[in-house]
Protein backbone atom coordinates (compact mmCIF):
# COMPACT_ATOMS: atom_id res chain seq x y z
CA UNK A 1 0.00 0.00 0.00
CA UNK A 2 1.50 3.42 -0.89
CA UNK A 3 2.71 5.93 1.56
CA UNK A 4 -0.48 8.07 0.49
CA UNK A 5 -3.06 6.48 1.05
CA UNK A 6 -1.93 5.10 4.48
CA UNK A 7 -1.69 8.72 5.59
CA UNK A 8 -4.91 9.28 4.12
CA UNK A 9 -6.46 6.72 6.08
CA UNK A 10 -4.69 8.00 9.10
CA UNK A 11 -6.40 11.53 8.41
CA UNK A 12 -9.40 9.78 8.08
CA UNK A 13 -9.13 7.89 11.27
CA UNK A 14 -7.70 10.68 13.34
CA UNK A 15 -10.15 13.01 12.32
CA UNK A 16 -13.07 10.81 13.38
CA UNK A 17 -12.86 11.69 16.74
CA UNK A 18 -12.54 15.60 16.67
CA UNK A 19 -15.75 15.80 14.32
CA UNK A 20 -17.88 13.12 16.04
CA UNK A 21 -16.96 14.55 19.39
CA UNK A 22 -17.23 18.35 18.48
CA UNK A 23 -20.68 17.78 16.88
CA UNK A 24 -21.93 15.98 20.05
CA UNK A 25 -20.48 19.17 22.02
CA UNK A 26 -22.34 21.54 19.26
CA UNK A 27 -25.38 19.54 19.91
CA UNK A 28 -25.68 19.59 23.49
CA UNK A 29 -23.49 22.97 24.00
CA UNK A 30 -25.41 23.38 27.88
CA UNK A 31 -24.58 20.37 28.97
CA UNK A 32 -20.84 20.97 27.82
CA UNK A 33 -20.66 24.49 29.11
CA UNK A 34 -21.71 22.60 32.51
CA UNK A 35 -19.01 20.60 32.16
CA UNK A 36 -16.65 23.24 31.84
CA UNK A 37 -18.02 24.88 34.42
CA UNK A 38 -17.39 21.92 36.80
CA UNK A 39 -14.07 21.71 35.62
CA UNK A 40 -13.42 25.36 37.09
CA UNK A 41 -12.93 26.80 33.26
CA UNK A 42 -13.51 30.34 32.66
CA UNK A 43 -16.74 31.57 30.46
CA UNK A 44 -17.47 27.96 30.16
CA UNK A 45 -19.86 28.75 27.37
CA UNK A 46 -18.09 30.40 25.52
CA UNK A 47 -15.17 27.83 26.30
CA UNK A 48 -18.01 24.77 24.76
CA UNK A 49 -18.21 26.66 21.65
CA UNK A 50 -14.56 27.62 21.21
CA UNK A 51 -13.75 23.64 22.15
CA UNK A 52 -16.77 22.43 19.89
CA UNK A 53 -15.87 24.76 16.82
CA UNK A 54 -12.14 23.75 16.94
CA UNK A 55 -12.44 20.01 17.28
CA UNK A 56 -15.19 19.65 14.21
CA UNK A 57 -13.85 22.42 11.82
CA UNK A 58 -10.40 21.01 12.65
CA UNK A 59 -11.32 17.35 12.30
CA UNK A 60 -12.91 18.03 9.19
CA UNK A 61 -9.83 20.18 7.71
CA UNK A 62 -7.74 17.43 8.66
CA UNK A 63 -10.18 14.99 7.37
CA UNK A 64 -10.07 16.68 3.73
CA UNK A 65 -6.61 17.60 4.19
CA UNK A 66 -7.04 21.29 3.59
CA UNK A 67 -4.92 23.66 5.35
CA UNK A 68 -3.80 20.29 7.76
CA UNK A 69 -0.22 21.60 9.43
CA UNK A 70 -2.31 24.26 11.20
CA UNK A 71 -5.15 22.17 12.25
CA UNK A 72 -3.23 19.32 13.44
CA UNK A 73 -0.94 21.76 15.32
CA UNK A 74 -4.04 23.10 16.90
CA UNK A 75 -5.68 20.23 17.71
CA UNK A 76 -2.15 18.41 19.23
CA UNK A 77 -2.06 21.57 21.60
CA UNK A 78 -5.53 20.95 22.28
CA UNK A 79 -4.85 17.34 22.80
CA UNK A 80 -2.42 18.21 25.76
CA UNK A 81 -4.05 21.30 27.25
CA UNK A 82 -7.90 18.90 27.11
CA UNK A 83 -5.29 16.03 28.74
CA UNK A 84 -3.23 18.39 31.65
CA UNK A 85 -6.72 19.36 32.54
CA UNK A 86 -9.58 17.26 32.51
CA UNK A 87 -7.63 14.39 32.73
CA UNK A 88 -4.84 14.78 35.09
CA UNK A 89 -6.56 12.38 37.95
CA UNK A 90 -4.00 9.52 38.14
CA UNK A 91 -5.19 7.91 40.65
CA UNK A 92 -8.38 6.63 38.64
CA UNK A 93 -7.19 4.30 36.17
CA UNK A 94 -9.94 5.49 33.15
CA UNK A 95 -8.64 9.41 33.91
CA UNK A 96 -4.95 7.80 32.82
CA UNK A 97 -6.17 5.60 30.16
CA UNK A 98 -7.52 9.36 29.14
CA UNK A 99 -4.45 11.15 29.75
CA UNK A 100 -2.45 8.87 27.77
CA UNK A 101 -5.11 8.56 24.80
CA UNK A 102 -4.55 12.16 24.25
CA UNK A 103 -0.71 12.32 24.36
CA UNK A 104 -0.72 9.59 21.88
CA UNK A 105 -3.25 11.00 19.83
CA UNK A 106 -1.44 14.37 19.98
CA UNK A 107 1.80 12.79 19.28
CA UNK A 108 -0.10 11.78 16.04
CA UNK A 109 -1.08 15.00 14.86
CA UNK A 110 2.72 16.48 15.59
CA UNK A 111 3.43 13.97 13.03
CA UNK A 112 0.93 15.45 10.74
CA UNK A 113 1.77 18.58 10.94
CA UNK A 114 5.60 17.88 10.64
CA UNK A 115 4.91 16.08 7.32
CA UNK A 116 1.99 17.19 6.12
CA UNK A 117 -1.51 15.90 4.22
CA UNK A 118 0.24 13.74 1.47
CA UNK A 119 -0.76 13.78 -2.28
CA UNK A 120 -4.05 12.76 -1.30
CA UNK A 121 -5.52 16.23 0.23
CA UNK A 122 -6.99 19.42 -0.54
CA UNK A 123 -3.77 20.79 0.59
CA UNK A 124 -1.94 18.75 -2.62
CA UNK A 125 -4.28 19.74 -4.91
CA UNK A 126 -5.49 16.00 -5.39
CA UNK A 127 -8.42 15.14 -3.38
Amino acid sequence: MSANILVLVGRILISVIFITSGYAKLTSIGGTAGYFGGLGLPAPMVTAWVVALLELVGGLAILVGFKTRIAALLLALFCVGSALIAHFDFADQMQSIQFMKNLAIAGGLLVLAAFGPAALSVDRGKA
